[in-house]
């Protein structure tokens, strides 16, 4: 699959890859900054350490099973299932089932 970066006003497929998931990768949407969208590929058992940003972001599952672990909870994220986080929200994700989301990020200014 080509890495597409979208232009204004161009569509996008990010529609549930179902038998190409194994075989996808991490590809981004909008490059940014300030505003960053990229479709994130897990597969079963692989995980992103739990971290924070400094701007606000939010998650979508698009297929999948993954766990969402906040400081205080963990959620179960199916496809449809969305979460916004504030910035600076500490946040790690582990796949349950190989799973696509659409993560979506506003970096701050001067912000890592």
């Amino acid at each position: 699959m080509a890495l597409l970066h979208a232009g204004s006003g161009e569509l996008l497929d990010v529609r549930p890859l179902g038998a190409e998931l194994r075989n996808a990768q991490t590809y981004t949407l909008v490059p940014g900054p300030p505003l960053e969208v990229f479709r994130m590929i897990l597969l079963a058992g692989k995980a992103v350490p739990s971290h924070h940003i400094n701007g606000p972001l939010t998650i979508q599952c698009i297929e999948g099973l993954v766990e969402l672990e906040l400081p205080d909870r963990m959620h179960a994220m199916r496809a449809g299932d969305f979460v916004y986080l504030d910035p600076g929200a500490a946040h790690g994700l582990r796949a349950v089932q190989d799973s696509s989301i659409l993560v979506t990020l506003l970096r701050m200014h001067g912000a890592a």
